[in-house]
């Protein structure tokens, strides 16, 4: 009854119009100033904010008060005082009359709330004397959440998308947490207790996700991050939805958000991964799209997502990651280099998924792109610089196989990544021991690359070694440390580079200082002679040392006229190729020459880049006269046993060996830096070690460095020369041959030492004493060779009589039976070193001679051709064991080698003695083969031994160890590499003959004409082994045609066939096993070659002692070939190559991982640049069409069917 009645008063109320104000307060009208107004409505203000909903006698006494508020003189007031205090009581009315509002139109209503909506702009301003009541404003509709009232309201979703807007635009950095909240409050509850969220106003919330507008506002991006997180499970349908309509149903119209939509996705991604559970199928949907541009959106999205530190979606999705790692197969290049440069992030912040990448990372390490190879390697090192247990051994590999990629900023990456990773973890001891083990190839590795023929790569090895290996800038006992054990720790091949790395830089020195002498000589006019010298010594300088060599050249010339002109940097560069330049002067020279050469006007200088590349080379940055000491102090730590050797991981022997040979390689590249007491009295502390090696070592040192001895430290000569005539009569062989070319090297009155020692070994050899004999005899034999005038009476009868009488042709202990055909060094018998120190003490004295007036050398020759008739046994007794004569054909061979590369003995070896040497190489002990095949190599390769030596290799092609197959063909090539890069470098049309590798077929022709193995001459299966010899060389020869060299060759081969065996001219059939030979290259050259048949460069002059002159009236064009071999041949040019699609890896999408199908391309990036066949059955023709094959098939290969029917004749095509 109560209630009816205040309703009814309420009503009458509002019927009759009269409002009543708070106590104290007149009426608020138009009428009255706006200080006035203000000063009434904050009393107004006061009295609804201290009603609370229970006050119903209030309420209904300001009912007409809280209508007369919204009317629209207070909405519309233009004082914005006067608006916030009216928005302030219609925030406290709504609460007051909670839950109905006194405002019963719609029109109304949404009227009041743009209006409240209005005055929350002045949240902006933080400083304002009034934001204590917009604050006040905004607490009250959050608590309240007055907003709910307009859900019933046609125009809602306009209200709530103009307060969502307004809030987003207000928040700043100067607004603290609780106005956050409150934002966050109002927001939230429109979306939560709402029926529904419009496109609009979900628009409204993730356009602060934009990349673009989250960096303009991040206070805004964090407000909806926070509305997001808080509302996630009522607005993720309507996520859902807008996905939906723009992924799948491609409705892009639907929002101006949408071609944000993959930003939209991982920002939400991060913010609740719940927020995407329907949308994340529709992405694997979309990794399949055929646009391209689509495909790499979603790629880039889902690296993100994939990559990011906290994500689990990898776990979460597994259907969704695997379709993901199937693009790192996509035929689109850049969506493929993507998924590469994912890899780094992922690897970094998930290392579990390491493995379901390691295979996909294999294959794009292989990929066709150049970019996408390079960046493999980026990502890997990456990872690994951060912490190498993100990686693992198959990922390093990939690094490792791409130093020999075919693109150079491929090796330059894979190469600066694995030095970054040694310095950090082996250099700078980060990650443990374990670490530093994990990784210890990579040096090795580092200086193989040393081998390859780039100069590029070369240099690159040089500036890591200097730069990442053992640091210059290191302090010098630091560095050094570093060098002894680096060197103590590296393998064989790689301690072989580094020796090689530091002769070309001490060469390039030489060639440099050669340059500046030469530039320093007075002269009064440049005569032409002056001219060709200056030339000689820049083209030394720049083929292989510089980057470029087509600007190098030009580069060098600039760089002589620059020393010609400037005298301070001609004094610079002198003083840093001179030997007793130390690091720290080097550094200096460096920084003064560039800062010299450098302009500030032109940062890019290529002249100043190249001089650069010569410094570094040139610069003796780790090695001074105190780095050797210290060296030194460090390998007698080790012989104190005061090093580190075991926390280093080294053993002491080790180390102290390593330590020496690396002492014996510097005193041959740095010999002035040796030039100290300290140095030299250490090293006379090794020679009387007990350790051979440690003497043998010091010896050399000594041999390489003490030129200068005898007057600059004659203290150290006094103590050294009764050590070295010691060693000399009773020392271990090795070491006596060293001390006597210690002496040779270091003394004066060499010969009046050489004579202490020669009279009393020479009186006192007794063939008695077996074990006694072989250090004179090695003494004996090297004075022979550096003295052989002043001992050329004794000498001659000591050879002649006691060498070859009471030594050679004696037996005196009968050999072990036995059925190996070798034995280790320590088991060999004591005579048979004899006669092998004997043997050499023959050649070293025919060596020294350098004549064969006395015909000594025809006497040696045949004693040598006899050992090796004799397989070893000389005396042919019996009474020899098998590896004592193994070793005596090894030493009869060797020798002939020796006595092959003077010019003297050369001129009377036999071609029977020559074939009969050949030989040695199918020997049957793989020792023998193996150190005889290495003494051909080095003789051949140092341009000592003649062109014909070079043809003993074919004979490898019969060897049945695949390794000694293969190592003969590297010592080919390399060998024709030799030879033509020499014809390139000098102007030798003289010595054609003798160099062109091209010549070497014909020696090879009558090398194999005269086989022993080759007996029947129309013998099927020995002409096969021809055949495969023939093919051994050629393979090689042939490999490039430079200047028509195949129509040379073929026209040498029928230039023989016009001649005779100068060996045996009258003889019919070894005259027929020449030119079936012949045959059988010449089917070769055209089964090879597509250019045979032009004309040749030049007319080929073969050697007279090999074959006689051509007769003019003997035309020779049988062919000696039996009928079935004729056939062979013919099946063997009919095989034409398939032409490779080079773009078939991306004109083709790419197979799955695991079972990728590598294009030609593909191979190619990572194949040797010389890519040949390995069979002569496998022609470089252009492939031609089937309808026209007849009109492509030689004259030759038709006459071979000429007898056959033509059925028969096509079957076989």
């Amino acid at each position: 009854m109560a209630a009816a009645d205040r309703s009814e008063k309420s009503a009458s109320r509002v019927t009759d119009g009269k409002v009543t104000y708070p106590p104290g307060v007149k009426e608020i009208s138009d009428k009255i100033s706006k200080e006035e107004m203000v000063r009434r409505l904050k009393m107004v203000v006061k009295t609804f904010m201290d009603m609370d909903q229970d006050s119903e006698e209030e309420k209904e006494l300001y009912l007409n008060l809280a209508l007369h508020l919204a009317s629209d003189f207070f909405l519309k007031h233009p004082d914005k005082d006067v608006r916030l205090l009216v928005a302030c009581c219609l925030a406290d009315i709504f609460r007051i009359y909670a839950p109905e509002a006194p405002y019963t139109s719609p029109d109304k209503l949404k009227d009041i709330f743009m209006f409240i909506t209005r005055q929350l702009k002045g949240l902006e301003d933080t400083k304002s004397a009034q934001f204590n009541r917009y604050f006040y404003l905004l607490e009250n509709i959050a608590w309240v959440k007055s907003y709910n009232i307009c859900f019933e309201l046609e125009d809602s979703n306009e209200i709530f998308t103009q307060l969502y807007r307004t809030l987003f635009q207000v928040i700043n950095n100067g607004h603290n947490q609780k106005v956050h909240m409150h934002m966050v409050d109002l927001m939230s509850s429109i979306i939560c207790e709402g029926d529904t969220v419009s496109q609009e106003l979900l628009d409204t919330v993730l356009v602060n996700l934009v990349p673009a507008h989250k960096n303009l506002n991040k206070q805004a991006y964090d407000l909806a991050k926070a509305l997001l997180k808080r509302t996630a499970q009522a607005i993720e349908p309507y996520i859902t939805n807008f996905f939906n309509q723009v992924l799948m149903l491609g409705k892009t119209s639907v929002s101006d958000l949408s071609e944000h939509v993959f930003d939209l996705i991982l920002e939400l991604y991060n913010i609740d991964s719940h927020l995407l559970l329907s949308v994340l199928p529709q992405l694997e949907f979309k990794l399949k799209s055929n646009d391209n541009d689509e495909r790499l959106q979603v790629v880039k999205l889902l690296a993100k997502m994939f990559g990011a530190k906290d994500s689990e979606l990898a776990g979460q999705n597994k259907p969704l990651w695997q379709c993901y790692l199937g693009r790192f197969n996509d035929i689109h290049v850049p969506i493929r280099l993507e998924c590469v440069k994912f890899a780094s992030h992922c690897l970094m912040n998930h290392p579990d998924l390491a493995k379901d990448l390691t295979e996909f990372l294999r294959v794009r390490s292989h990929d066709p792109e150049e970019a996408i190879r390079h960046d493999v390697i980026v990502s890997i090192v990456t990872a690994a610089k951060k912490d190498l247990s993100l990686v693992n051994d198959a990922l390093l590999n990939f690094v490792k196989e791409r130093t020999l990629d075919k693109r150079w900023r491929v090796r330059k990456e894979a190469m600066m990544g694995l030095a970054s990773i040694y310095r950090k973890y082996s250099l700078q001891g980060e990650g443990g021991r374990e670490a530093s083990k994990q990784i210890s190839w990579i040096k090795d590795k580092l200086l193989h690359i040393y081998y390859q023929n780039s100069i590029d790569d070369r240099l690159l090895v040089e500036r890591v070694f200097a730069q990442y290996m053992v640091p210059h800038n290191l302090e010098t006992t630091e560095r050094m440390k570093c060098l002894y054990y680096l060197y103590a720790t590296l393998d064989t091949n790689a301690v072989k580079a580094l020796n090689e790395m530091w002769k070309c830089q001490n060469l390039l020195r030489h060639h440099v200082k050669d340059l500046l002498d030469l530039i320093k000589k007075p002269k009064v006019t440049p005569t032409e002679a002056h001219f060709k010298k200056l030339i000689v010594h820049i083209l030394k300088i720049y083929p292989w040392n510089l980057p470029d060599p087509g600007k190098a050249q030009d580069f060098v010339k600039k760089l002589a006229q620059v020393l010609d002109d400037d005298e301070r940097i001609r004094d610079q560069l002198e003083t840093l190729v001179s030997p007793s330049c130390s690091c720290k002067q080097a550094e200096v020279c460096v920084r003064d020459i560039t800062k010299k050469l450098g302009s500030p006007k032109q940062p890019s200088n290529p002249f100043l880049e190249m001089v650069k590349f010569l410094l570094e080379r040139i610069a003796p940055v780790h090695i001074d006269t105190e780095s050797i000491s210290a060296l030194i102090k460090q390998v007698n730590k080790s012989i104190d046993g005061t090093a580190d050797d075991e926390e280093e991981g080294v053993p002491t022997e080790e180390a102290i060996r390593a330590g020496l040979e690396l002492l014996k390689v510097l005193s041959f590249t740095h010999p002035v830096s040796f030039h100290s007491a300290e140095t030299f009295e250490s090293l006379l502390g090794c020679l009387k070690m007990d350790d051979e090696k440690v003497a043998e070592a010091a010896l050399q040192i000594f041999k390489n460095t003490g030129s200068k001895m005898e007057e600059s430290f004659p203290h150290i000569k006094s103590v050294l020369l009764p050590v070295l005539q010691a060693k000399a009569k009773r020392g271990p062989p090795r070491q006596a041959k060293y001390a006597i070319h210690c002496i040779n090297a270091m003394f004066t009155n060499r010969d009046t030492h050489f004579a202490q020692i020669f009279e009393p070994l020479h009186k006192g050899l007794d063939p008695a004493n077996l074990e006694q004999l072989i250090t004179p005899l090695t003494t004996l034999g090297h004075l022979a060779q550096l003295a052989p005038e002043q001992f050329a009476a004794p000498l001659k009868s000591l050879v002649a009589n006691f060498i070859v009488k009471d030594l050679l042709m004696n037996d005196r202990i009968p050999g072990k039976k036995t059925t190996k055909l070798w034995v280790p060094d320590d088991e060999v018998s004591p005579e048979t070193l004899a006669k092998i120190q004997g043997i050499k003490l023959m050649v070293r004295w025919l060596l020294g001679v350098k004549n064969n007036q006395s015909k000594s050398g025809n006497s040696t020759l045949r004693m040598l051709t006899a050992i090796l008739h004799s397989d070893g046994d000389l005396t042919e007794q019996g009474r020899m064991g098998k590896p004592d004569m193994s070793r005596l054909r090894l030493a009869a061979a060797c020798a002939l080698l020796k006595l092959a590369q003077e010019p003297c003995y050369h001129e009377i070896i036999t071609l029977e003695q020559y074939q009969l040497c050949a030989l040695v190489i199918n020997d049957e002990c793989y020792q023998v083969r193996q150190c005889f095949s290495q003494k051909l190599h080095r003789g051949l390769c140092r341009l000592r031994l003649p062109l014909e030596y070079m043809a003993v290799f074919a004979l490898c092609a019969k060897d049945p160890v695949k390794e000694r197959r293969a190592h003969a063909r590297q010592c080919l090539v390399k060998n024709v590499n030799i030879r033509r890069e020499y014809l390139k470098q000098h102007a030798a049309i003289n010595k054609l003959f003798s160099l062109l590798p091209e010549y070497v077929v014909p020696y090879t022709i009558h090398l194999l004409a005269h086989d022993p193995d080759y007996v029947k001459v129309q013998d099927i299966e020995q002409l096969k082994d021809i055949k495969e010899a023939l093919w051994f060389v050629l393979e090689i020869i042939m490999a490039k045609n430079e200047n028509n060299s195949h129509a040379f060759i073929r026209k040498m081969v029928e230039n023989i066939k016009q001649t005779k065996d100068a060996q045996a001219p009258t003889d019919p059939k070894t005259n027929e096993k020449l030119y079936t030979v012949c045959d059988v290259a010449m089917h070769i050259i055209m089964s090879k070659s597509t250019t045979y048949s032009l004309e040749s460069p030049k007319d080929p002059v073969l050697p007279t002692c090999f074959f006689t002159k051509p007769d003019k009236n003997f035309n020779n064009t049988k062919n000696y070939l039996p009928p079935e071999m004729k056939l062979t041949f013919c099946h063997l040019s009919l095989l034409q190559p398939k032409s490779a699609n080079v773009l078939g890896a991306v004109n083709k999408p790419l197979s799955s991982a695991g079972k990728q199908l590598q294009s030609k391309a593909s191979r190619m990036e990572t194949a040797s640049n010389d890519d040949s066949s390995s069979n002569p059955a496998s022609p470089q023709r252009s492939k031609t069409s089937s309808s026209n094959h007849s009109k492509n098939i030689p004259l030759w290969v038709m006459e071979c069917y000429q007898n056959l029917p033509a059925t028969i004749f096509w079957k076989r095509l």
